[in-house]
């Protein structure tokens, strides 16, 4: 028989929730105070981690997943780094916080290492945070050493999401944001698969390129300070440059007076098996702005890399960029040893030799499912296109969202329950695994992709 309720002692209530200390009530307590970014928060897919080694990390039940998108593109060194760590250790001992004037051994050694990897004579760096205050920084640059207002960025590209990085961006996420900064002018892109004129490589002749050109002459070409391309583009597609790309882009710029900008955020650093993009197609451009993997994602550092002759116009002339943690002696610290681990490791020359094995991988992935219309890398940063049977037409418009129920959307599930954290923009599939990356481990995640889209239905 149940005891009479006793209104003195009344029952402890049952907790309401998950239990303390379990992964979903560690979401609930972040959630209730921590916002979710490029996202409604009711619809946020967070990641668990706790920590991971090389090309895996952990989530908060103990699972390894494969990380095949070096978390947010910036992991290159994969997870478990003891190297940088101990670097950001004895920095901090040392010396964790400094003016920006200030002169220490870090940062002396990370100008020399930036110095040491960029092409020609790139061998000046502003100092930031990010990749979105490296390019607003690149931005200003440009307009106080020419004088000029107006720039020229890509229909589909991404530079950040500050205001000015924003405006520089392409894609759909600027849209919400509108109007942004004045001045800054389109140009198509150069993707080949869904080609903006209509046309075939090479007998297009580099369209992509050359309508630059137009754009110049009917703006103005004393009004437009810079081009900003990315060196490959990110996720906004992927596209790999035609071989005559850049070179032709180089001649307009030189032609007009006018710089040529390279963002390498996401596509520096080794990702597509050199230092840098642009160092396939033997380009020199007249700035390189820099983050994610240049730590290798263990601490925040961005750089903008300049030639020699606009470094110069600031020795009588006032740089008017700065901010409170430029050259933070911790993050510089982590620059300096992520670039050493790459020299060390040989990892440039091993993300091109797994860039090789992908791209076949990727080619035998295209030939089996029927969905996907086009496969393409360079280097450790490859997409599957997705597209209807027999035609380029998208699965779904762009910039629409996943419809619930679709192949996308079923494609998403299996991978997440296959535990692969990878990204999916649009009708494309980024594959982007940290450079540490071996074969077998490879495969492993690329035999996962091809179980998902099985069993997601594509070849039903």
């Amino acid at each position: 028989m149940k005891p009479d309720f006793d209104p003195d002692h009344p029952p402890t209530p049952r907790p309401v929730g998950p239990p303390p200390g379990s992964p979903a009530h560690l979401e609930r307590r972040q959630r209730a105070h921590v916002l979710y970014t490029w996202s409604a928060q009711q619809s946020a897919r967070p990641v668990s981690i706790t920590g991971g080694q090389g090309a895996r990390f952990f989530d908060h039940e103990g699972h390894g997943w494969l990380d095949f998108e070096s978390q947010v593109f910036n992991a290159n060194l994969g997870h478990g780094e003891n190297r940088i760590t101990e670097a950001i250790a004895t920095q901090a001992r040392e010396l964790a916080c400094a003016h920006p004037a200030a002169v220490f051994e870090a940062k002396a050694a990370l100008g020399e290492a930036i110095a040491r990897v960029t092409p020609g004579d790139l061998d000046h760096v502003f100092l930031c945070l990010s990749g979105a205050e490296a390019n607003e920084n690149a931005y200003k640059i440009a307009r106080l050493v020419t004088g000029r207002q107006k720039v020229i960025a890509r229909r589909r590209s991404y530079h950040g999401a500050t205001m000015g990085a924003l405006s520089l961006t392409g894609d759909n996420r600027r849209w919400a944001t509108e109007p942004g900064l004045w001045g800054v002018l389109r140009a198509e892109d150069p993707y080949c698969y869904r080609c903006p004129f209509g046309l075939e490589h090479p007998a297009c002749g580099t369209r992509c390129a050359t309508h630059i050109e137009h754009i110049i002459q009917m703006e103005g070409p004393e009004s437009i300070a810079a081009i900003f391309l990315e060196g490959m583009t990110g996720t906004a597609g992927a596209f790999v440059p035609p071989p005559d790309y850049w070179k032709t882009v180089r001649a307009i710029c030189d032609r007009y007076g006018i710089l040529l900008v390279a963002d390498e955020v996401l596509s520096g650093f080794g990702r597509t098996g050199r230092w840098f993009a642009v160092d396939h197609f033997d380009v020199v451009p007249d700035m390189i702005v820099m983050a994610k993997g240049i730590t290798g994602g263990y601490a925040p550092l961005a750089a903008v890399a300049m030639r020699r002759a606009i470094a110069a116009h600031f020795e009588d002339s006032t740089l008017w960029c700065g901010l409170t943690g430029y050259a933070h002696p911790i993050s510089c610290a982590a620059g300096v040893a992520a670039i050493r681990v790459y020299e060390d490791d040989g990892l440039i020359a091993h993300a091109a030799a797994m860039g090789a094995h992908l791209a076949d991988r990727l080619a035998g992935l295209k030939a089996k499912h029927p969905l996907i219309g086009d496969a393409r890398n360079l280097g450790l940063l490859g997409v599957l296109d997705f597209a209807a049977p027999g035609s380029r037409a998208p699965l779904i418009p762009y910039a629409a969202p996943t419809p619930p129920g679709s192949f996308l959307a079923r494609l998403d599930a299996e991978l997440r329950a296959r535990r692969l954290h990878i990204c999916r923009k649009w009708t494309q599939l980024f594959i982007a695994p940290p450079l540490v990356i071996d074969r077998a481990t490879l495969d492993e995640g690329l035999d996962l992709i091809d179980a998902a889209l099985t069993a997601a239905g594509d070849d039903s």
